[in-house]
């Protein structure tokens, strides 16, 4: 495909990302998304001759933003404690309750048909995949001793925050304090197997003093 077909497919993309997102699944139309576009009417259906071609196509496209967008928020050093670790998660949750909303919305609701529709949960369990990866390799860093269980745990509770607030939003969404108190237990606990200088930090976190 050329350079500016390219494009416009990538252009129609987002726009159906956005209308999934913002609308919901009964108002992907190729009409709704050509207007959204800004493109022609028919261009839709030029680039997904059905709407599973269309569904198939944001799957996709929606992994590749999904990637680039963990990527830049996770492109600085990794935490080196729980109260970063909770830092860099929270960042994440209010970016994807926040500006990245619609297209957290979208994921959610490609999850749902992904129940019906088997096919969507090869490029959907990427995106997982690829934040387990991370979420993993943190809390190993900082000493987990079950650090796939860990990750998962905290991926878990992410999503489920983000789901919350995207159903019943708060003004002041920061849930910082909550992974915080996650990432404690956790590395606390009889899998911890967390430093010593880890476990002051958490006792530290829990007491609002210093763990000297």
């Amino acid at each position: 495909m050329g350079g500016a077909l390219a494009r416009r497919r990538d252009q129609v993309l987002d726009a159906a990302v956005e209308v999934l997102g913002a609308e919901g699944a009964r108002r992907l139309t190729y009409q709704a998304v050509d207007q959204a576009a800004g493109v022609p009417t028919g261009t839709t259906s030029n680039y997904f001759r059905n709407r599973a071609a269309l569904v198939d196509g944001i799957a996709e496209h929606l992994l590749a933003l999904e990637r680039r967008e963990w990527a830049a928020l996770t492109a600085g050093p990794a935490p080196v404690g729980p109260g970063e670790l909770a830092a860099a998660m929270a960042a994440f949750a209010r970016h994807a309750a926040g500006p990245g909303r619609a297209r957290t919305a979208a994921r959610w609701a490609l999850l749902l048909e992904s129940a019906v529709r088997p096919g969507l949960r090869a490029p959907l369990g990427r995106g997982r995949q690829a934040v387990l990866e991370r979420s993993t390799e943190w809390v190993r860093r900082l000493g987990s001793g079950a650090p796939e269980r860990h990750g998962r745990i905290l991926v878990d509770h992410l999503e489920g925050v983000v789901m919350r607030q995207l159903a019943f939003p708060e003004g002041a969404f920061d849930p910082a304090e909550e992974i915080r108190a996650l990432v404690g237990g956790l590395l606390a606990g009889p899998e911890g197997g967390a430093r010593s200088e880890v476990r002051g930090e958490v006792q530290g976190d829990a007491t609002g003093g210093n763990a000297d």
